[in-house]
């Protein structure tokens, strides 16, 4: 039977362990008539076709068997069932044989509402929780080692263990952050910020003054008042020569900038490109600067045009040619800053951290009551509750210990180390009542509701406000959740979600240290790699923002350029360094939607090519939430094309898979993924637009395994949008999964389903799904272990 259903491939059911609820035949259903014909021919008990024997199993009764039911649906939903070349029903009776599935998995759901135990902040939260109670910004990375993924994401619970060297860390951490944020800053530490070394400097840097290029701009926490010393370092010329600076160009001069005012200004040719300058940093730059947060720049004024105005163009990546070309010339380039201090410290007379930390400014006799008020106000907000007596006479007692030896701010200080070193802050832990019964349900507080809020939408602690209503018992409350959920949502602290959940979900983070072939892909640059990750944040971002349909991730006819992206794909008229939206018209037509974005095609990519079949398996798990058939433990390596024989010159990728793939084990896996991956042939390994691939045309055309017609990312695109109720499924199952910090399983499939029927009637709006999940028994309840008590 011919389908008018565009299926994206066959995947087989992994081979498991099979609960047999009944071994009688099934009764005579519409359902069972179905799964009989279009099923059962493959997965019986004489085939045993990948361990799966459908004519065992009742789908009228699939409670006994719903984690083998739900794998069926999923591949079902997914298009992946049945296979190639065999009969298929027609999308209404597909659609009717799902939803009879579907209806009768969610009548037959057990509950499943397991606690998540003891919940670790992880290095990203620990950040943010930094930021939000004391105003500072720390880089995470220098004190605590790098947190564990599973299921797509780092804050699962379960895998966020305590090692002896994150004790260590959090131990060190605490210490230094609460002399940072008080100003108790008695030795001067050294601050290195480099540039990579791949990144071009040959135009204007966003954050810098315009009439400037290239350069750095940083966001430097300087932790007490006083002098600090500024030395600036070039990119030398590396093995071409060690001893001098990159860049022909001369008389180029150099600016030392703090919050948009000139500190110094280098001399390049004298003072940087030259002698020891170029190894040991340019003469010390002294420079007086009150504690907290600025901005420290350093950048050329563009005062020259070549060589952009040089009709001989070389690479966008501008450091790529070291060795120079005759008759041409580049622009220096900086390398490194170092900032050190302070020197002869003042301490810190007003900063943001101290405003937020000293709610309160004592008379000399009253001391005690202004610290017991501060310290009360930041346990509040890190614990995340409210602060019991015991809570504060501990307190008390460390900022007495600092007060005999020193201030009151020595005193205020060693009680922030003490709150910042405690578990009650540094872990979310959730009371299970003493009296319940195990396997019993119930519903965890609203204190603990503010957190599981907070660090879902945040990724951080609540907030006063969020806190206030937790405490007064009416967070509970539906209304009073919901608005919330949009105050949250509209907040600026929800773009942690987005960069958070989308760098993790769509692998973005997995572009900071992605490194294309430099031989082949030469304009390839530091510029270009942040762009790309930006342009999908923000295109996410718009999403959630402007509380759009999820589903126009897939189709959407707009994203965010600027100059050096929009020169990526072709797109004229976008100038600067500065991101906006631009509509895109049907010239870039493929460029719509997450297909059509650089970032996705260039990490499903290999450094040196691109992959359709990493593309193929990238697009299937991301998109419809299947994976296909591991690889068998010994698979030949494609051929190198410029030693391999072929009709008409290099073989293309496309060529090259054709070769791979004649043979078993290689076929049957590579017809499932490859249609896809060739549908995306014409974006190259870092996402531009190409008509060849070396001496070949692209053939971005295929047949999917159902029969259906594709050609190009257009196609690709058209039947992600038939398949859109399973993007919208998978989507808000890994939403789930991170706001809940634990796997899902077959068990929270009908949790899943209710909260996207819920969504439907407003187009699946992203605050639809948001709302779903946190008015969810699964966000709100708990179940009650065996063996646990309210500890």
């Amino acid at each position: 039977m011919k389908t008018s259903l565009p299926v994206i491939g066959f995947v087989a059911m992994a081979a498991a362990p099979i609960l047999c609820g009944q071994t009688s035949a099934p009764k005579a259903t519409p359902t069972a008539a179905a799964i009989k014909q279009y099923c059962v021919v493959c997965h019986n008990q004489s085939l045993k076709t990948a361990g799966l024997m459908l004519d065992k199993l009742d789908p009228a009764h699939p409670g006994p068997d719903a984690a083998t039911w739900e794998k069926v649906v999923r591949k079902l939903r997914a298009g992946m069932m049945p296979p190639a070349g065999m009969p298929r029903p027609d999308r209404a009776a597909t659609e009717t044989l799902i939803a009879s599935l579907e209806n009768e998995l969610d009548r037959a759901a057990v509950t499943h509402l397991p606690p998540p135990g003891l919940h670790r902040l992880n290095r990203t939260e620990y950040a943010n929780a930094i930021h939000d109670l004391l105003a500072l910004d720390i880089d995470p990375t220098k004190f605590l080692p790098a947190d564990d993924s599973t299921r797509g994401f780092d804050n699962i619970a379960g895998a966020l263990a305590l090692s002896p060297a994150l004790l260590e860390g959090y131990t060190a951490a605490a210490g230094k952050i609460s002399r940072v944020a008080i100003g108790d800053v008695t030795e001067a530490g050294l601050t290195t910020y480099r540039v990579p070394a791949d990144s071009s400097q040959d135009y204007y840097l966003e954050g810098l003054p315009f009439g400037t290029r290239g350069g750095l701009v940083v966001q430097h926490e300087f932790p007490a008042d006083g002098d600090y010393v500024f030395k600036a370092f070039p990119i030398n010329k590396g093995l071409m020569d060690n001893n001098t600076a990159f860049g022909e160009i001369t008389g180029e001069k150099l600016e030392l900038l703090v919050d948009g005012e000139r500190v110094h200004l280098y001399e390049w040719d004298r003072d940087v490109a030259r002698g020891n300058a170029v190894h040991s940093g340019t003469a010390d730059v002294h420079f007086s600067v009150k504690a907290g947060l600025h901005t420290v720049g350093i950048t050329f004024l563009a005062t020259q045009l070549a060589p952009g105005n040089d009709l001989n163009e070389h690479f966008l990546r501008s450091t790529i040619e070291t060795g120079g070309l005759p008759g041409y010339k580049f622009y220096p380039h900086v390398g490194k800053l170092e900032i050190l201090g302070p020197f002869k410290p003042a301490g810190a007379t007003d900063s943001a951290s101290r405003r937020k930390i000293f709610v309160c400014h004592p008379a000399p006799a009253k001391e005690d009551v202004c610290a017991r008020v501060i310290v009360n106000t930041l346990a509040r907000q890190a614990y995340r509750r409210p602060v019991t007596e015991q809570d504060t006479a501990v307190l008390m007692d460390f900022y007495q210990q600092g007060r005999k030896g020193g201030s009151f701010d020595s005193g205020v200080e060693m009680a922030l180390q003490r709150i910042l070193a405690d578990p009650e802050f540094l872990f979310r832990k959730e009371a299970q009542p003493a009296s319940l019964a195990a396997g019993k349900t119930y519903r965890i507080n609203d204190l603990e509701l503010a957190s599981r809020l907070s660090f879902f939408l945040w990724s951080s602690v609540p907030d006063d406000q969020l806190l206030t209503l937790a405490g007064a018992n009416k967070l509970h409350d539906p209304a009073v959740l919901e608005q919330q959920v949009r105050r949250m949502l509209a907040d600026e602290r929800a773009d942690r979600m987005v960069v958070n959940f989308a760098g993790q979900w769509l692998n973005l983070r997995a572009l900071q240290n992605w490194a294309p072939t430099t031989a082949i892909f030469p304009d390839f640059d530091d510029n270009l790699r942040l762009a790309m990750r930006k342009e999908t944040e923000l295109f996410v971002g718009s999403i959630v923002h402007e509380d759009r349909s999820i589903v126009d991730l897939l189709n959407a006819d707009y994203t965010f350029l600027n100059e050096r992206l929009a020169k990526h794909y072709g797109i004229p008229n976008v100038y600067g360094s500065n991101f906006r939206r631009v509509t895109l018209t049907p010239e870039f037509d493929m460029r719509r939607g997450l297909l059509g974005q650089a970032s996705l095609q260039t990490i499903s990519s290999q450094p040196q090519r691109t992959s359709p079949v990493g593309r193929g398996k990238t697009i299937m798990q991301i998109f419809l939430g299947v994976s296909p058939p591991d690889p068998p433990p010994v698979v030949p390596q494609l051929k190198d094309p410029e030693t391999t024989v072929h009709a008409g010159g290099t073989p293309s990728m496309r060529q090259q898979m054709e070769m791979h793939r004649k043979v078993e084990p290689c076929a049957s896996c590579h017809k499932i993924m490859d249609p896809i991956g060739f549908s995306m042939e014409n974006f190259d390994a870092i996402g531009k637009w190409r008509t060849h691939d070396g001496d070949a045309l692209i053939d971005a055309t295929g047949v999917l395994v159902d029969g259906t017609k594709l050609n190009g990312v257009t196609g690709m695109r058209q039947a992600l949008v038939q398949y859109s109720p399973q993007f919208v499924r998978v989507v808000t199952e890994k939403l789930l999964i991170y706001a809940l910090g634990r796997g899902t399983e077959y068990t929270d499939m009908p949790l899943i389903r209710s909260v996207v029927h819920a969504a439907e009637p407003t187009g699946n709006r992203f605050s639809s799904l948001i709302l779903g999940i946190v008015k969810s028994d699964a966000f709100q309840m708990n179940q009650k272990l065996q063996g646990t008590s309210d500890q």
